[in-house]
């Protein structure tokens, strides 16, 4: 029992098992495992290596975007003039990567809370049973008083008053002057699995180049400073119409980078989408047109509180980060190998189907390939060995 066991770990330990092979003269099938190969040695060097980079590991940045817009615009609104700054039209003020430049308004003024009648076809009414006292309606203004305003035909109701009519939205648009307003964009990112820092302001983008550039896709393409116009266009909008009633537009920072080159090769790229509204959709029924909220202004005015109501038609500007930074990785580039060598076994399973199941000397294939025995026990250098043996070499 002892010896055993000891034969037993000694061949575990001390030999080496192959698996047994044989050569195949046969054209056909020679081809088709020469194609098979072909075709995964150029999906391993094309697909993985040379498109998807399976060579190098990726990280996604972190980012920070601080905003800011310049320029100056002018109403002249029955007969009162308006100077609009950067205090005044954007929403909000703070420098986000999300805010609204406003480029056209209805403004009412001197509101107070009190009561007065709806606006005709809001809560129509004939008698005061038309008027339910206490009940609101999702489109009016307030709350309704129990009675009917006989010179309007109207409920009355307890609102900030007088009520807001914005049933007809300025055109041209009050603020086209927008169009010539500037943003400036600073974005910083980091790669945390590299360790690498980058700012949109790269090499050669001082105080002096960023006092005279204006971003130009062809000339001046790292340029950090925006005419508006120019956003709209690039996104494919007409400014006049998308300064009426308002739409959103993304800019998108997109950092992508290989990192096996000189970090000073890694620049942003700027593209521009519109969001919402693009005036080439074609669908009629579309509903609640454009981008527009409501702000109001609050003062007091002979110890009563009163206020100026703005809606407010203006541009969304969303700017989103997109990044991916690559950099060659000993790791995943073994993996893609080992994965790679793996796949080249397709081929041996395809040939041998087919020359253990279509070619005419498929019986004879099998023999060569597999050595079949019996339950009983042979001696190895008796004359079944030996014939068997000799059929091989055959």
């Amino acid at each position: 029992m002892k010896s055993q066991i000891t034969n037993a770990l000694s061949d575990f330990f001390f030999e080496y098992e192959t698996p047994r092979q044989v050569l195949v003269r046969n054209r056909r099938v020679g081809v088709v495992c020469r194609l098979i190969q072909l075709g995964v040695l150029a999906y391993i060097i094309g697909w993985v290596f040379i498109y998807e980079k399976g060579y190098q590991s990726s990280d996604t940045a972190v980012s920070s975007v601080f905003s800011k817009m310049k320029g100056v615009g002018y109403t002249n609104v029955t007969g009162t003039e308006r100077i609009w700054d950067v205090a005044d039209y954007v929403f909000p003020p703070q420098g986000d990567s999300s805010f609204v430049v406003m480029t056209n308004y209805i403004i009412t003024e001197g509101q107070k809370m009190g009561n007065c009648p709806e606006l005709p076809g809001k809560h129509n009414c004939s008698s005061d049973a038309d008027c339910e006292g206490g009940s609101f309606k999702r489109t009016g203004h307030g709350q309704m008083t129990g009675k009917c305003v006989n010179t309007t035909k109207t409920c009355e109701v307890l609102a900030w008053c007088p009520v807001e009519d914005d049933n007809n939205i300025p055109d041209p648009p009050l603020l086209m002057s927008a169009e010539n307003y500037t943003l400036f964009i600073k974005n910083s990112v980091t790669f945390p699995l590299f360790e690498v820092t980058r700012s949109n302001l790269v090499e050669g983008i001082d105080n002096n180049y960023i006092s005279k550039c204006l971003y130009d896709q062809e000339d001046s393409p790292l340029c950090p400073i925006f005419k508006l116009g120019d956003i709209v266009k690039m996104s494919g909008f007409n400014f006049e119409t998308i300064a009426k009633v308002g739409g959103a537009i993304g800019i998108v920072i997109d950092w992508t980078c290989n990192l096996d080159f000189n970090v000073k090769h890694c620049k942003p790229m700027y593209n521009f989408h519109g969001l919402y509204g693009n005036p080439d959709e074609k669908d009629k029924a579309r509903a609640s047109v454009g981008y527009n909220f409501r702000f109001a202004k609050h003062y007091m005015e002979d110890k009563v509180q009163q206020r100026t109501l703005l809606k407010v038609f203006g541009i969304r500007i969303d700017i989103i980060v997109q990044s991916l930074a690559r950099k060659f990785d000993i790791i995943p580039t073994l993996t893609a190998i080992g994965s790679g060598v793996g796949i080249f076994g397709v081929a041996t399973v395809v040939c041998d189907l087919v020359l253990l199941y279509l070619l005419p000397k498929r019986e004879f294939y099998k023999n060569m390939k597999f050595k079949y025995t019996d339950t009983q026990t042979q001696d190895p250098d008796s004359e079944a060995g030996s014939t068997e043996t000799e059929v091989s070499k055959k």
